[in-house]
């Protein structure tokens, strides 16, 4: 008896839990990410990850977005380098006026979005939100990734990557924040990661 009440109280809080990791940050109306990422085209060397793969650097990447869904993958080799997929917003799709009439998920590595009317131009949303799959450069950035949560305001740096593997598998994303469909997510190489503080974000937004 006393183990079933045991395994009873783990359920409930692990119920409780993961109704807690679910809830969205909210911050109200206005832009907290308004600044478009910074990319930097350039050639750097080749160096080797995980002892199986080899990286190209492409570009480097700055951003600082909200995160309008995050995405667990479990399976595949690509699940190896990036097991967290983040679908970011700035600019416009920062903005919970905006978010709040949009419906958001992912899914097979895509994000996609539906809205009953259009809160703002199509081409709006598409070219200030991006799915980006992020391949952590460590443990403790692995960590910080996970954490996470949907309407957190997140910052990285990092680069903008092609990844090869054995036997003629690469994995390489898009260049640009203009496009879309097949090949328009971001696949990056994250060396630092933060999550913003909420009370830092209501802060600037009253100024």
């Amino acid at each position: 008896m006393r183990m079933k009440n045991i395994f009873i109280i783990g359920l409930l809080a692990l119920g409780i839990w993961y109704w807690y990791d679910m809830q969205p940050v909210t911050y109200g109306h206005g832009q907290i990410a308004p600044d478009a990422p910074k990319q930097v085209l350039g050639s750097k060397k080749k160096f080797n990850f995980k002892d199986d793969y080899e990286i190209l650097p492409l570009a480097t990447f700055d951003i600082t977005a909200r995160v309008l869904s995050r995405k667990r993958y479990w399976t595949g080799r690509d699940s190896e380098l990036a097991p967290v997929d983040l679908a970011l917003g700035w600019g416009p799709m920062s903005d919970e006026k905006v978010l709040d009439q949009l419906k958001i998920s992912q899914s097979n590595r895509w994000f996609y979005w539906r809205c009953k009317k259009l809160p703002i131009p199509q081409q709006d949303i598409l070219y200030n939100s991006a799915n980006m799959h992020l391949i952590p450069a460590d443990d403790q950035i692995e960590s910080r990734i996970k954490d996470a949560k949907k309407g957190d305001l997140v910052k990285f740096k990092g680069y903008l990557v092609r990844v090869e593997g054995d036997k003629g598998w690469y994995w390489q994303g898009s260049l640009s924040r203009t496009d879309t469909g097949d090949g328009a997510c971001e696949v990056v190489f994250v060396k630092e990661f933060e999550i913003i503080d909420k009370d830092s974000v209501l802060s600037k937004m009253k100024m």
